[in-house]
């Protein structure tokens, strides 16, 4: 298998249509063209099936219903770029603290359930093969840590969470027969949560995959030492590639609400508190990140066989402008979250605050797997 380098740019229909502006050595530029000359390869988007409320209100977050994300899969395919697929089977976020099933999907049994993950990705898929887009990834769930679809596919309901993910690579691979799948679990530094997760799926005669994803975000996910030791470990153990599915790092800790221009009580400020960065190996600066980078893509290389097949950055491009969230009031009420709502990820960003290429794109640009 080919190793990916990777963004996650899901949102970039959202800042596009909000005017964000980004800057390769002073000269303003596309943001794909920019990730491109870096040596970037590939971009992830998310597919939710109806990011809104029953009265039409958006959920926010880049919108990434179907046709969105169709839209900019297409863009980034007509800039030579190829796409990984992100199915999250919800109409919002799907992480190991919500697996919300979409609101079409309320009231099927388990069995209606495998076969509404089937035929929802059949016919998604079906619409980028005729689109033509270059799709190198298909990953089928997002974060399933805690499982999918809940309650049905909540852990430790292993054989719902096999029926429905073996639905979703099934229904993929007739479609797309040659492109590989992906499994994807969060917290990679937890070496236990994966043998339980994947002995349990293989136990249960869970359908065939080919690359095993891990989220690692180091103010989160234990230490970097802790990710080498999973990495290796669980692609000896399976027999699988290992792609870093999510992954980010802050150049800074400076606050960006000059930015984003809403008041305090509606913002809800990086994720990356005070407490959780002192956690981190690497300063929270421009170098801290551009080591930290490097770190980990040696780290890639490093698991035995070459089973380190690369990485993408999670949105990598989300800088503060106006009207770029998390969330907005109708999915705060979806999710049943007390919110606020604003851009949490700011300063984990490929680019600084107004757009620039940080040190960390010439990082990737510069390594060889």
């Amino acid at each position: 298998m080919r190793y990916f380098k990777g963004i996650d740019l899901s949102t970039l229909d959202e800042m596009e249509k909000l005017g964000a502006c980004y800057y390769d050595n002073g000269q303003k530029k596309d943001i794909l063209e920019i990730v491109s000359s870096y040596d970037v390869d590939t971009i992830r988007i998310r597919i939710w099936n109806d990011p809104k409320s029953t009265d039409g209100k958006s959920y926010g977050a880049g919108n990434n219903d179907p046709d969105t994300s169709l839209k900019i899969a297409k863009e980034v395919t007509e800039a030579g770029l190829g796409v990984l697929l992100n199915f999250h089977y919800s109409d919002f976020w799907a992480d190991p603290g919500k697996q919300i099933k979409p609101k079409a999907w309320m009231d099927l049994d388990k069995e209606e359930l495998a076969k509404a993950v089937y035929d929802f990705t059949c016919n998604e898929l079906m619409r980028y093969r005729d689109a033509n887009v270059r799709v190198n990834m298909i990953q089928i769930g997002n974060e399933l840590t805690n499982g999918l679809l809940w309650p049905d596919g909540k852990t430790p309901s292993y054989k719902n969470i096999r029926d429905f993910v073996s639905a979703g690579l099934k229904a993929a691979h007739s479609i797309f027969p040659s492109v590989p799948l992906m499994i994807h679990l969060d917290n990679g530094g937890n070496n236990e949560l994966y043998r339980t997760w994947f002995d349990n799926y293989f136990a249960n005669d869970g359908a065939p995959f080919d690359v095993i994803g891990m989220s690692y975000y180091p103010f989160w996910h234990g230490s970097l030492e802790e990710l080498s030791f999973n990495m290796k470990d669980i692609a000896e153990r399976y027999g699988k590639d290992i792609v870093i599915a999510e992954v980010s790092m802050g150049f800074t800790m400076e606050d960006y609400a000059s930015y984003e221009k809403l008041p305090a009580n509606e913002r809800k400020g990086y994720a990356t508190k005070p407490s959780l960065a002192e956690k981190v190996e690497y300063p929270m600066t421009k170098q801290g990140q551009a080591d930290f980078t490097l770190d980990l893509l040696n780290r890639i290389k490093a698991v035995p066989d070459k089973k380190g097949r690369g990485f993408f950055w999670w949105e990598g491009g989300w800088i503060p402008v106006p009207g770029s969230g998390w969330a907005t009031q109708a999915s705060l009420e979806y999710m049943n979250d007390p919110g606020p709502c604003g851009n949490e990820w700011a300063n984990q960003a490929l680019f600084d605050y107004d757009g620039n290429v940080l040190p960390a794109l010439r990082v990737i640009r510069d390594f060889k797997p």
